[in-house]
């Protein structure tokens, strides 16, 4: 037998928040710094994202909201969070992936799909039986892997206001249904 890679999911602690922060931090920069004047891209800072997480998890906000963290070893190399839907085309079943990043140097290497796996069974099992989430309109990878874990474009979208002038990105929403054994729904990469 091979050696075991050792990566995990758990549930995030207020430790983990700079960590959180960076991971956080370096995927907007990633994913937004060329759409994004610079001055707005400027506020992707760890320490502001890693305050953030830190007073979520000490005083969460009421509903089922929950921050999970992706280990290699000790070390957090990504996170996701969900909550109840906030979109009023959707019912009070409707759970909503509103983070999902994973640090640009632990990527392909499963973390996501734990990630998205646990969301969708701690959904499950909290009465969910939708799950949606809201991604660039461009973003070919975050697309391509949601649409490979089993959720779908249900034709939504929105556009969000990025900048003191007003300029706007273009999200759309994918959904998937949850049955009672999706364990396969979300096996993407």
């Amino acid at each position: 037998m091979g050696p075991l890679a050792d990566a995990s999911v758990r549930e995030a602690r207020a430790t983990d928040a700079p960590a959180v922060g960076q991971v956080q931090a370096q995927v907007f920069i990633d994913t937004y710094a060329d759409k994004l004047l610079p001055e707005v891209a400027a506020a992707f800072d760890p320490q502001a994202f890693a305050r953030g997480w830190r007073d979520a998890l000490t005083d969460p906000p009421p509903g089922a909201h929950r921050l999970l963290v992706a280990l290699a070893g000790a070390q957090v190399v990504g996170a996701a969070a969900y909550g109840p839907s906030q979109d009023p085309d959707t019912g009070q079943a409707t759970g909503e992936l509103t983070l999902l990043a994973v640090h640009p140097l632990a990527r392909r290497q499963g973390h996501g799909s734990r990630l998205l796996n646990a969301c969708v069974d701690q959904l499950r099992d909290l009465g969910a039986d939708t799950v949606t989430a809201w991604l660039l309109a461009d973003a070919e990878e975050t697309r391509a892997f949601l649409l490979g874990a089993g959720l779908e474009p249900d034709g939504a979208y929105r556009d969000r206001v990025v900048s003191p002038d007003g300029a706007t990105l273009r999200e759309v929403r994918v959904r998937a249904t949850l049955g009672q054994d999706t364990d396969d729904d979300a096996q993407g990469g």
